[in-house]
Order: C-alpha cells, then structure tokens, then sequence
C-alpha cells in the first residue's frame, strides 16, 4: 500500500539535515511504497522536502498555490494554475494537501507562527490524519 506523506513547514526552516535525515528514514522504512508531497514553496521546509525526495529518486507531488504556474511535480491539473495572486489560494492549497496525503510531518522552528503550516495541520486533524510536529 502507498503512503503518501506531506512534508510541510516553515518559510523559515532552516535545519535540512533534520529533513533530509526524515525523508531518508521514510525512504529506508516504506522503499517504493512512499510518495513524498509538498506545498511547493521554493522556502524552508518545502524546499528541502521537494529536493531530498529527488536527490533519493522517491515519488514525488506538489500543491503549488493557485497563483503559481503548473510544473512538472504540481498535483493538479493545468486550469487550476496562474490565476491572480489571492492569500485565499495558501488556505485552499493547504486543506486539499491535507485531504490527499495519509500523514503529515511539520517542520516548524521554536518561535515560529507557521500559519500557513498550522493552517495544513488544522485541516489534517481535522480529517483524523496522522500527525507529527518537529522543531
């Protein structure tokens, strides 16, 4: 059975080694029974997620927001992308991450508000999925 995990966080995640040692660990547990999945911000915890996952040749996913351009990795389909830029389409993004993937692992440094990211896990609770919170 595929597990698809959300690898999210914040803009400000800075310690890839923690993402990178995860995603490698996923990788070691589930081998090609995995599908890493992401926000697509070219930031922080998003950024190493969507890199790691490459560099180990893993399954990969993207719910890139509204307002961005369709990319080889985004989710869904070309008539969702390049629309005008709205904070609503950070919101939306997030609840359909939330209700595709199985679990959730958020990167979120001590003293960070990650709204966005906790806007995800609000969703992801929500919905009963699993969850799991690094610093």
């Amino acid at each position: 059975m595929k597990r698809k995990i959300g690898i999210i966080g914040s803009r400000e995640y800075a310690n890839k080694r923690k993402v990178k040692n995860t995603i490698f660990a996923l990788k070691n547990k589930f081998g090609e029974e995995i599908e890493i999945v992401s926000g697509g911000c070219p930031n922080g915890a998003d950024q190493y997620a969507k890199k790691y996952a490459l560099d180990f040749e893993m399954k990969y996913k993207e719910f890139n927001p509204a307002h961005t351009v369709q990319n080889l990795y985004s989710a869904l389909n070309e008539n969702y992308y390049n629309k005008l830029y709205a904070p609503k389409n950070f919101f939306h993004r997030n609840k359909m991450l939330a209700m595709y993937v199985d679990y959730i692992i958020a990167f979120i440094p001590d003293g960070s508000p990650s709204n966005g990211t906790m806007d995800t896990v609000k969703h992801a609770k929500k919905l009963g999925k699993r969850i799991v919170i690094i610093t």
